[in-house]
Order: structure tokens, then C-alpha cells, then sequence
């Protein structure tokens, strides 16, 4: 963690819970992000936000959302209107430079890429992929899923996992361990080869027959 390069950027780690109906893009319905700035060799919190968003009334919430997250009908009837969550959360970004980061970050890029029309600045940041970087950290693992990751770390598994902000928790946990480790090996001694090694760059929407979004 002690490069410029490092040391000039600001780590958000991000999650949204979602609804995925059949036949259209995933839809939002919870929000959460971390922001952690390096300071005297350590990851430390500057702000936090998370909100529920409310999804379109065609899109259901179904019994095994709501067994996976806990979020029922009646907690997002009174949630907040995704175009004004994304904005509320864009404005938090006020220091660039940034990196957002999230486990499997694909996910997170193309429901960020959707709601590029509420949060420019945001769907514009590259992404940096705690899947890939323990893939690398910890090639012996089976699996890089998140709970195995964290069984291995010997970080506790949240009672609350599959909402948005104990899965942030648990993933700033791991990028902690993987870039404290890192600090000694220097493996990825720049951002660029923290880039190079589990970069993801802002997913983008082209229009195709006039009206229909095409993730890119």
C-alpha cells in the first residue's frame, strides 16, 4: 500500500441486492458502498451510504428473494426511487481518483452501467475484482466464491449475508487482507498491475433498433 499510485486513490466497495425477472436486465432493489482511503499503511473508512430502491411495479418480488436478502414487499413499497439513490451516492464521490470494488464486479458493473443516467461520474469508475484478485492471492481454494473466501480468511460469515452492506463489510475485509499481504510480497506494486491483474473497465450501453440498451 505504499506506492503513489495507490496511495492517490480512494477504494469503494460496493454491492447492490437485485431482482432478476425474466427476459430484462437485472433490476436494483438495495444499494450499499465503502469508501476506504489509505492512510499510514492502512485501509480506512471515509463514509459509507446504502439505501433500498424501490423496483418497478412489473417486477415482483418473489419468495426466494425474499428468503436470499430478507427484503420483503412491504420494506420496498416505501423505498426510495432508484434515480434518486444513484444520484445521492454519486454525490458522495467529491475526492477522485477511485476505484469501485466488488466481488464477481461484472455483476455490479452492468447494474451500474443501467443506471448510468443517474450516476455519470460513478458509471464511469473502472472496477477492481476481489474475485480475481483471490484467485491469485489464494490459488489453492476450490472455490473463490465469497463465504469460501471468507471461511478461509477466518472472517465470520454474517448472519445478514446477501444484504448489501454486511457483504460490503465482509469484502473491504478481504481486499484488506489480499492488499496487506501484498504490501509484503509486492506482487502488485502499482494500480496498474492491480488493473492489470483484476481490472474491470466501466461496462457501457449502445442503443441497437432504435430503443433497445445492448450491454458492451
Amino acid at each position: 500500500m505504499d506506492h503513489p499510485t495507490h496511495l492517490r486513490h480512494t477504494f469503494v466497495v460496493i454491492d447492490f441486492e437485485a431482482l432478476t425477472p425474466a427476459g430484462r436486465p437485472a433490476v436494483p432493489i438495495e444499494v450499499a458502498a465503502l469508501a476506504l482511503t489509505p492512510k499510514e499503511e492502512e485501509l480506512v473508512e471515509a463514509w459509507r451510504f446504502q439505501s433500498l430502491m424501490k423496483p418497478p411495479p412489473d417486477v415482483p418480488v418473489t419468495d426466494f428473494d425474499v428468503r436470499q436478502t430478507g427484503i420483503t414487499p412491504a420494506m420496498l413499497a416505501v423505498a426510495a426511487e432508484p434515480d434518486d439513490v444513484m444520484a445521492r451516492l454519486e454525490a458522495m464521490l467529491t475526492a477522485p481518483p477511485y476505484r469501485l470494488v466488488a466481488h464477481h464486479a461484472a455483476t455490479e458493473a452492468n447494474l451500474i452501467a443501467h443506471q448510468r443516467a443517474h450516476c455519470p461520474a460513478l458509471a464511469a469508475v473502472p472496477l477492481l475484482d476481489t474475485v480475481r484478485l483471490a484467485r491469485l492471492a489464494y490459488p489453492e481454494l476450490h472455490s473463490h466464491a465469497l463465504d469460501e473466501v471468507l471461511r478461509f480468511l477466518r472472517i465470520p460469515v454474517p448472519a445478514d449475508r446477501h444484504r448489501a452492506m454486511p457483504d460490503v463489510e465482509v469484502t473491504a475485509q478481504v481486499l484488506r487482507r489480499i492488499l496487506a499481504e501484498n504490501a509484503a510480497t509486492r506482487r502488485w506494486p502499482t494500480m496498474h498491475d492491480l488493473d492489470a491483474a483484476a481490472g474491470i473497465p466501466p461496462k457501457r450501453l449502445c442503443v441497437v433498433d432504435g430503443d433497445q440498451e445492448q450491454l458492451f
